[in-house]
């Protein structure tokens, strides 16, 4: 897979693209990651990437201009699955759609600053919204990260165990249940014995109930979907 990010920052990947499942996907070959500047692409002699907005209002608004030239120079060089917007007015993201990122070939990842972009730039280039939560960012870079993360660790072979993935939180609509490791008593509170007991089905069969338990209690909205 490659992800192209399109960013004012791109110092801001350095540290958690140089960590953990993120760099163990790159340094196996399994993902490329690269970071454009889109201050490279503007002709502004201050290399201003936004501008006042029309009709007036606080806040500036992210250019057309220099996005659609690093978007349609990448393509220029190869097809494109999706080109995503990072924007708080995008769809939630979910593990079905990290799932079905995490398939796709090639991406190019957007990351929105100021009060938004150029609407033109949603009209033309964009062909997936997303938003990792009902609340604000100051920009687009950290949901950039949180969107790689979760699409990068599905994909075969970046992590060590391929199963792991798959018994994640809400691959089945159900949050994960109690895990537990040594000591099996801690300040008197014990491992359950089910656990202890060596038969993998009636393990299996308390993990599922634990699971639907814990997102009764705390997720029922999962259930309903």
């Amino acid at each position: 897979m490659r992800i192209d990010i399109i960013t004012i920052f791109p110092g801001m990947f350095n540290g958690p693209f140089n960590h953990s499942i993120i760099k163990r996907g790159v340094n196996k070959g399994i993902v490329k990651i690269f970071l454009h500047d889109l201050r490279e692409y503007t002709s502004d002699k201050h290399r201003s990437v936004d501008d006042y907005a029309f009709g007036g209002g606080a806040g500036m608004v992210m250019a057309i201009e220099p996005i659609a030239r690093c978007i349609e120079e990448l393509k220029e060089q190869r097809n494109y699955d999706e080109v995503i917007f990072l924007t708080p007015d995008g769809l939630l993201l979910n593990q079905p759609t990290a799932n079905e990122l995490s398939l796709k070939q090639n991406l190019i990842v957007l990351c929105g600053h100021y009060k938004g972009v150029d609407e033109r730039v949603r009209e033309l280039f964009i062909t997936r919204e997303i938003s990792i939560g009902d609340y604000v960012l100051s920009g687009g870079e950290m949901a950039a990260i949180v969107l790689a993360d979760s699409i990068i660790r599905l994909i075969p072979g970046v992590l060590g165990d391929e199963t792991s993935a798959l018994s994640d939180s809400f691959q089945d609509s159900l949050l994960s249940p109690p895990v537990y490791t040594r000591p099996r008593d801690f300040r008197g509170l014990k491992v359950p014995d089910i656990l202890l007991s060596g038969h993998q089905a009636k393990i299996d069969e308390w993990r599922m109930e634990q699971a639907m338990k814990r997102t009764r209690e705390r997720r029922p909205g999962l259930l309903n979907e």
